[in-house]
């Protein structure tokens, strides 16, 4: 099998570096993590909502922007990031850009890919606990347009000096 996974990364990336075996790992946990809430639901009779309300989906994707941001991005946060990437400098206001150092770097310092992890969580907490998801959700979108204000306040300032 290693073989295999060795000749199928080396055709696909050709003379790029594409870590595909560590791509798999990161897809198994992710596949792994939903299959065990999805059992963990089953096991203590939970069910996800028949629908999903606009309200609620607006709060979801404001707060997966959020979190996926500052999970990625955030100065405070890059303590997690660290073992995985280097850092390179700032890269927007309260923002750090970091080279990642290998496929995990990849992922947790891309908002985008971890976009994917934080709204399945929140999705999980909507099971299991959908009012305390929907605090923490509120909140996030609280800090989400917070942030907004703040970079519309600034360039107001700008623009008046």
């Amino acid at each position: 099998m290693t073989d295999f996974l060795e000749k199928t990364e080396q055709e696909y990336a050709g003379e790029h570096d594409r870590p595909i075996r560590g791509y798999l790992r990161i897809l198994a946990v992710y596949g792994g993590a939903v299959a065990a809430a999805v059992g963990a639901a089953a096991l203590t009779g939970r069910r996800a909502p028949d629908r999903i309300a606009l309200l609620d989906l607006a709060l979801m994707a404001a707060c997966t922007h959020k979190v996926s941001r500052l999970l990625a991005k955030d100065p405070v946060t890059s303590p997690l990031r660290a073992p995985f990437t280097r850092y390179e400098g700032v890269s927007g206001p309260a923002e750090l850009k970091e080279e990642p150092r290998n496929p995990v770097g990849e992922l947790v310092s891309c908002p985008f890919c971890l976009a994917q992890w934080t709204a399945t969580a929140y999705a999980a907490g909507m099971v299991f606990a959908p009012r305390f998801t929907r605090l923490a959700g509120a909140t996030m979108t609280a800090v989400a347009a917070s942030d907004w204000l703040q970079l519309a306040y600034a360039r107001l300032m700008q623009k008046a000096s």
